[in-house]
């Protein structure tokens, strides 16, 4: 069903043949969504074990840079300088940064403050009093990528930026506990709008999240909005994120004209995103990128 070969391993790790594991339940949990045309994951993206392992050990390493920037990101520093402190400790955990110079990227971590969604570039910035900021880490280990983020209130922000950040942190665990196997991928986003309608959010509909972990960017597509499309199916051993981007007004944004990455909101409202790598079990979802 995965174009697993009967007699090939099993995806699960066993050592079994696939027909003498998990074929059968595997038959039986996905049967009526093949017949009502579900698209299903190809076999490259069922991870095995050692491979999980591979990203677990990246995702220390994210979270080590990750817990080190939460003493660090504060009044006064500017988004250089977070920069140069992922690209540091990267380096010396032995990883490398994967933004750095992807499609072009100029920064190693990408800083988005106060209205931009995603994808801001570090610079000369100085953070100050009330800002918010999202800064996104993504590591490679050993050929293994983890990727991450985590949202900033600098000094004494607003309520209004305070509960967007807030509220986009619950959206991002509510759609991690929506993952099951053997569901769709779109539950993820209809259970993230059911809370966002509550405060009259924009989800951002542009980008997503998206498969990871034997490379930057993989299927599945991980849309945070509600949808009512057959979207693929999850099984167990797949991995990917979950990163809902969250305005405080319209959904739209904008890219930037004049570096070609920065997105901002299109009504210029407050943005905020939280992010984890979360691998499919056999009951639920782990989170690769928890703290340890």
């Amino acid at each position: 069903m995965f174009k697993i070969g009967r007699n090939e391993k099993c995806w699960c790790g066993c050592g079994k043949k696939y027909k003498q594991c998990h074929e059968r339940s595997d038959e039986e949990n996905l049967k009526k969504f093949v017949e009502e045309g579900y698209p299903l994951p190809d076999k490259h993206l069922i991870l095995s074990p050692e491979d999980i392992q591979g990203i677990r050990k990246s995702a220390r390493l994210s979270v080590a840079v990750m817990d080190e920037l939460d003493s660090f990101v504060k009044e006064g520093v500017t988004t250089l300088e977070i920069d140069e402190l992922v690209a540091k400790l990267t380096a010396d955990g032995g990883g490398i940064c994967a933004p750095y110079h992807y499609e072009g990227f100029p920064k190693h971590c990408c800083t988005s403050l106060n209205n931009v969604v995603c994808h801001g570039i570090p610079d000369d910035t100085v953070l100050k009093d009330g800002d918010i900021i999202n800064v996104d880490v993504t590591t490679i280990l050993n050929g293994y990528y983890s990727d991450m983020s985590r949202m900033y209130m600098i000094g004494n922000v607003s309520d209004e930026a305070k509960q967007l950040v807030e509220v986009t942190k619950e959206c991002m665990y509510k759609g991690i506990e929506s993952v099951r196997p053997y569901t769709p991928v779109g539950d993820i986003g209809n259970a993230i709008n059911d809370i966002t309608d509550k405060y009259g959010y924009g989800v951002v509909r542009a980008l997503c999240g998206h498969g990871v972990g034997l490379e930057f960017h993989n299927d599945p597509i991980v849309n945070h909005f509600r949808t009512d499309r057959k979207t693929m199916v999850l099984v167990p051993n797949m991995v990917f994120t979950i990163e809902p981007m969250i305005n405080a007004g319209t959904w739209d944004c904008n890219v930037s004209k004049e570096d070609g990455w920065t997105v901002t909101t299109a009504d210029g409202s407050l943005s905020a995103q939280w992010e984890h790598t979360v691998v499919v079990t056999e009951d639920g979802a782990d989170i690769i990128t928890r703290r340890i």
